[in-house]
């Protein structure tokens, strides 16, 4: 038995000076579309998370609502601008077969490395851009078993991919 993870950093924000801070950062247009390109890519591939497990920043939210799945989805202030050790415990309690987890640079670069058995080959993956999205495999029956070092790599995709 699998489990499969959607690893995705939320796509592009707004750096208007307005915003009260930095949780609260929408996304900016171009971070909209993006994120709209990324959630009809991982239909288009039949990577379909069965649950959202998210940073509760609302940079983060907004893209998973652009992702456009109707699952369940938890969005908690332990993901925000969480650190590798602390995505790992957040996964470790997920039930679901297929998560997508959404998350900030640099906890997220970092989880992304260590997570995987061999890195993809795309000049990209090491800096994570936002919107990048990797999708990978664990040969565990549940999420509690997840070691670093023991991910496939399924697949991996920055927004730039999808408009070049």
């Amino acid at each position: 038995m699998t489990r499969r993870l959607i690893l995705t950093r939320h796509a592009k924000s707004s750096w208007d000076s307005s915003t009260p801070s930095d949780h609260e950062r929408p996304l900016n247009r171009r971070g909209r579309d993006a994120a709209t390109a990324l959630g009809n890519w991982l239909r288009q591939g039949g990577y379909l998370p069965d649950a959202i497990l998210s940073s509760s920043a609302e940079r983060t939210r907004e893209t998973a609502a652009r992702l456009g799945f109707d699952v369940p989805a938890e969005f908690t202030n332990t993901l925000y601008l969480a650190r590798p050790h602390q995505m790992l415990a957040a996964l470790k309690g997920a039930s679901a077969g297929c998560v997508l987890m959404l998350g900030h640079n640099p906890g997220i670069a970092e989880f992304a490395d260590l997570l995987l058995d061999k890195h993809p080959a795309h000049a990209r993956f090491r800096d994570y851009p936002t919107g990048a999205t990797l999708v990978a495999d664990f040969p565990i029956s549940e999420w509690e078993k997840l070691a670093f070092g023991t991910g496939n790599v399924v697949d991996f995709i920055t927004p730039r991919d999808l408009t070049e």
